[in-house]
């Protein structure tokens, strides 16, 4: 008589180490969401390789020094790339990390004027010490709890129009009139007469038209597209450099053609170049103001980033908290850190994540392929040279509107507020630097808040940072009585 077949059960297969490990399954995700999550993500942000570099590059320090762009296209790409996967593995969290645009843009335009590069870059390392500290005490959430809301959001806002501001000065669209009255006027005789202005005009309308359609990768298609643009340009009219200004329709840092090769081996040779003799340079004080720009620069950037990434991923609480939340904090100050000891500027988490996280990703594992990414990328440097000042200037427009974009949420009606705010945004671009902004907000904040009532509404370590920005606005009086 034939036996009865035994009817088994079907089991669920045991989840997988990496399942395990990054809480994939748990999340609502799988293995396959998280790569293609993590390619977006890349695609998203790999333009970072090609503006850090041009912004970092543009700046010539104290010294009439100025970093190579290759050196830091490569450490961009490779701090990048180890960042975000030590930030997958321990927080397990996907946020990508690279170079801030905003810190870059601080060091390259205010810092390196007053210091050295590799000054520049100490100062950036003991910035990341610092947030480490804040992190690791719970220090780091206090203080943001301090600052009101209003001048986080304008914060952000002035960054946004200085990036701006930036990008229509590389680019030739804003100019020097060489008068008193109007200081500064449009392109050439009130005109966009060169050819690189133009590019930087039709860089700016595609890039535009694709982030408005909500094309994923929009900022590097744009500028691919456009570099390609440029280089027929240049083969067709012969515009060359402008070699310091002597030919006004020249362009302005890198001239678009193709490189002799495409692949090379990175130069790491920045990694090291760091040097803490900026407070012997300009002083204890000057430094310390610096370092304390950089601090509240990095640190609201960062918290209010993983907050709204946390939020987008549904991973955050009813207060905002997400999981593993202590160590992500102390693994972006490590990010500042790394940054700084590569002269790729200090590292931190980029709001491009949310186009991997509108893809599905939710763990570490979307960030480990991200970072994988990068690294592969820090071999296709000399491509990077290609791309004009003039491409990577409409790119950095279009992050100012992203910023900018924010204004919504700044309440105008009272006018305590509103001064501060207005000034926060303003002063910024208007006197080319971020720490201006922030100072001006600050000690405006406290004192119109305090005669209109409010007094006891102000944090007292609010007017700590407000007395600290008055002597950092007073110091030349200050050195001097000293001295």
């Amino acid at each position: 008589m034939a036996s009865t077949p035994t009817r088994t059960t079907p089991t669920r297969s045991a989840p997988s180490r990496i399942d395990t490990f990054f809480d994939i399954t748990k999340r609502g995700s799988n293995i396959a969401t998280e790569i293609r999550g993590g390619v977006v993500t890349f695609v998203a942000m790999a333009y970072i390789v090609i503006l850090n570099p041009i912004i970092l590059s543009s700046g010539q320090d104290v010294a009439g020094n100025a970093l190579g762009f290759p050196q830091v296209a490569a450490v961009t790409a490779l701090t990048a790339g180890v960042m975000t996967i030590l930030f997958g593995i321990v927080a397990r969290l996907p946020f990508a990390f690279a170079a801030g645009l905003g810190i870059n843009s601080f060091l390259a335009v205010s810092v390196v004027g007053q210091v050295t590069w590799p000054e520049a870059m100490g100062l950036v390392v003991i910035n990341g010490l610092i947030i480490v500290l804040l992190a690791a005490t719970g220090l780091r959430r206090l203080i943001f709890n301090a600052v009101p809301v209003q001048l986080k959001i304008a914060i952000t806002v002035g960054i946004g129009l200085f990036i701006a501001f930036i990008g229509f000065v590389d680019a030739g669209f804003v100019r020097t009139t060489g008068s008193a009255s109007p200081p500064i006027g449009l392109g050439i005789a009130g005109s966009v007469a060169t050819i690189p202005t133009v590019i930087f005009v039709v860089s700016l309308l595609i890039t535009g038209i694709l982030v408005a359609r909500k094309v994923k990768g929009a900022l590097l298609i744009g500028i691919v597209a456009s570099t390609i643009i440029a280089v027929i340009a240049e083969l067709i009219f012969k515009v060359g450099a402008s070699n310091g200004g002597e030919n006004p329709a020249g362009w302005n840092l890198s001239v678009p053609a193709l490189p002799a090769q495409i692949v090379s081996l990175p130069d790491l040779s920045l990694i090291g170049q760091v040097s803490f003799g900026s407070f012997e340079r300009i002083g204890a004080l000057a430094a310390l103001m610096l370092v304390f720009t950089l601090v509240f620069t990095n640190f609201f950037d960062a918290m209010g980033t993983m907050t709204g990434l946390s939020r987008e991923a549904n991973l955050a609480d009813a207060e905002g908290n997400f999981p593993r939340l202590r160590s992500a904090l102390i693994v972006e100050g490590i990010g500042a850190v790394a940054g700084g000891a590569t002269s790729g500027s200090s590292n931190t988490v980029f709001i491009e994540s949310g186009a991997g996280i509108g893809e599905g990703a939710r763990t570490g594992l979307a960030n480990v392929v991200t970072g994988l990414l990068f690294i592969l990328a820090m071999f296709f440097t000399p491509l990077t040279q290609v791309v004009p000042t003039e491409v990577a200037a409409a790119a950095l427009v279009i992050v100012g509107t992203l910023m900018m974009a924010q204004i919504k949420d700044i309440v105008w009606t009272e006018f305590s507020a509103a001064l501060p705010v207005f000034l926060t945004v303003t002063v910024m671009p208007l006197t080319y630097s971020i720490a201006n902004g922030i100072g001006a907000g600050f000690i405006s904040w406290v004192i119109l808040r305090a005669f209109s009532g409010k007094a006891r509404e102000i944090s007292p370590l609010l007017w700590v940072v407000a007395a600290g920005f008055a002597i950092f606005f007073a110091r030349g009086p200050i050195e001097m009585l000293i001295g």
